[in-house]
């Protein structure tokens, strides 16, 4: 493959759509983590809303990774 049809497919790679609607899952996961975190000041709900931030957030760098590793 040369050059060209090889950054060609990799603009297809991080152009498809199901990318970036998983940054956006990642990113409306974390916002619901963050908001428990201020809903209410328990130690529970505290702990789950931490552990529901880290999963967006993991979620959303997943994406961002698949579209720097696309090559």
């Amino acid at each position: 493959m040369n050059q060209s049809e090889e950054r060609d497919k990799s603009m297809e790679t991080a152009n498809q759509s199901s990318i970036y609607w998983l940054i956006l899952w990642g990113v409306v996961i974390s916002v619901i983590g963050v908001f428990l975190r201020f809903a209410y000041d328990d130690m529970t709900l505290s702990i789950v809303s931490w552990v529901i931030l880290f999963v967006g957030a993991f979620v959303a760098c997943k994406g961002v990774f698949k579209i720097l590793d696309a090559k």
